[in-house]
């Protein structure tokens, strides 16, 4: 068998996926006004309730981290505003010299902010740090080197030439992991070769070569940003020369300072509620955009109910828990009385509009029809001699980081779980800094994540989460999946490719590792006089297209 690695994101150059994706991807964006400075001197203020765990590529996989490094890391590919299809960034090419070989060409060059020439050395540095650091654990199990499970080595020839050697043939996603969050190229004079370097280092340093750096840092409560004269890469320079990121731990006081005018765009995350009243607030725009972010309960093989290192171990038993919670969940219920419908029920492991996706899961559990069905949970449990009620605990974010509707979700979820009598449910919640060091401690049997897609493609969805170093660390590992996931990454033709993603989801929705409920869009809320907010399907926030007029 191929060897098998794992990487969040995945956008195929196959024509077919990618006429696909673009018609997922039709791009959201705010026009400057007639008249209106392409400059802005004022400065943008942007809101979020996001938090950021380090800004070390290394060290953090998440949506808030992520959204800074895009500002002021450099990346070898990247991809333009209002398309998902990646283009060389700091890199002047990028091509396969043989089916296991992608060689880059930088431009010449090119600097940190700090001054430091940035060359291929720091290229090779940067991913062979992201290989050790992920193999020591320094980064806790929380950094994205699970991306490049397919790298075998990197070398730098010369200053300009990046020559990476891949474990396995045709890789139809490795232009896209370079843009992903294993992509962040960093200057080796200042991070360290097999740890996690301290935020306060980096931004002292000024090892930054984005659009932007950091002049003005305070961890998950305010980052100031400069534009950076020297950036060279396919954004262009940045239009406003300073922009502000405001934190805040409660998304109604995030809704009411950008209705009174006190930050200029609110980006992650208002409730549906908010939403809907805002879009009747004349003062704002509510911008809409193609989103692939999907909720999911994860279920840990060791120590689920029956789980592998519980003391009634039992596999067939685990499966008919997992099974049975498959069958009560009512998702158009959620999203519609959670929601708002600001999500929509997803019944499979890709989302709805990429290529490749199915609904595998309403075919299987429940009615047939995307709704419950508590006799079928009662006779699965039943079969497989478990008995009623089944103990679960279930954990769930407390904080902002996948939104301010997490609570009432979860106890809708519980809700659905317990009215039959077959489950009773210990529902917790943690914050989200403790949440991501425990969960992959083998800390909580069944908890909450949320996806945000790096990029379009079904791979995103699958490799990640189902090869055996999967980055959810819950002990899933099938050898027919492992399979599958070769057979979907390194298919080049696109037909054959399609029905490998769609095997893939099916092999996996027989064994439930994790529990899609909800697919989402993007939505951020601006000032009537603030342009360029654009939500597209490269799924990166970037703070250089903005102005104010």
């Amino acid at each position: 068998m191929a060897s098998v690695f794992t990487r969040k994101r995945a956008l195929v150059a196959a024509a077919g996926i990618a006429s696909a994706a673009l018609v997922l991807a039709g791009c959201a964006t705010t026009t400057n006004k007639p008249g209106s400075s392409s400059d802005s001197s004022d400065g943008i203020v942007i809101g979020t309730t996001d938090t950021v765990t380090f800004l070390d590529p290394a060290g953090s996989y998440d949506n808030g981290s992520f959204a800074i490094m895009n500002q002021v890391f450099p990346f070898l590919f990247n991809t333009p505003e209002g398309s998902p299809d990646v283009q060389p960034d700091i890199a002047e090419s990028g091509e396969f010299t043989d089916p296991n070989t992608f060689t880059v060409k930088l431009k010449p060059g090119l600097k940190w902010a700090n001054g430091d020439d940035l060359t291929s050395s720091d290229v090779k540095f940067t991913f062979d740090r992201q290989l050790a650091i992920g193999a020591s654990g320094a980064d806790n199990g929380n950094g994205p080197s699970s991306l490049l499970g397919n790298l075998d080595s990197v070398d730098a020839p010369d200053d300009t030439t990046v020559v990476f050697h891949l474990k396995s043939a045709n890789d139809q996603t490795f232009e896209q992991v370079l843009s992903s969050p294993a992509g962040p190229i960093v200057d080796e004079q200042v991070f360290a070769a097999d740890a996690i370097t301290p935020d306060a280092d980096i931004v002292k340093a000024d090892a930054f070569a984005g659009q932007y750096t950091i002049t003005d840092y305070d961890l998950n409560k305010l980052v100031q940003f400069q534009a950076y004269d020297g950036y060279q890469g396919l954004l262009g320079p940045a239009k406003t020369k300073t922009v502000t990121l405001k934190y805040y731990t409660d998304s109604s006081n995030l809704k009411l300072d950008v209705q009174q005018g006190n930050i200029d765009v609110a980006f992650r995350s208002l409730s549906a509620t908010d939403i809907a009243d805002l879009k009747g607030d004349s003062k704002v725009q509510v911008v809409d955009g193609p989103g692939g972010e999907i909720r999911y309960i994860v279920f840990n093989f060791d120590t689920m109910p029956y789980g592998a290192k519980t003391d009634d171990a039992d596999a067939a038993k685990a499966l008919a828990v997992r099974q049975a919670a498959a069958d009560l969940i009512d998702r158009q219920a959620i999203a519609t009385d959670v929601y708002k419908d600001t999500y929509t029920p997803l019944y499979s492991y890709v989302p709805d509009g990429l290529t490749g996706a199915t609904s595998v899961l309403e075919d299987l559990y429940g009615d047939g029809d995307g709704g419950p069905d508590a006799d079928k949970a009662k006779a699965t449990l039943e079969a497989a001699g478990v008995k009623t009620p089944v103990d679960l605990k279930l954990q769930y974010v407390s904080d902002g980081h996948y939104g301010p509707s997490s609570a009432d979700e979860y106890a809708a979820i519980k809700e659905q779980l317990e009215s039959t009598g077959l489950f009773a449910v210990d529902l917790q919640s943690t914050e989200y800094a403790t949440y991501s060091k425990e969960r992959t401690q083998d800390a909580y049997p069944a908890y909450q994540l949320g996806w945000f897609p790096d990029f379009s493609d079904a791979d995103n969805y699958l490799t990640p989460f189902f090869s055996k170093d999967n980055f959810l660390s819950n002990h899933f590992d099938d050898a027919e999946v492992q399979d599958d996931l070769v057979a979907e990454y390194t298919t080049g033709d696109a037909e054959a490719r399609t029905a490998a993603i769609e095997k893939t989801q099916a092999d996996v929705a027989a064994q439930l590792s994790t529990l899609p409920l909800l697919q989402g869009s993007q939505v951020a809320v601006a000032g009537k006089d603030v342009s360029g907010v654009t939500l597209d399907a490269s799924f990166k926030f970037r703070y250089g297209t903005l102005t104010k007029g």
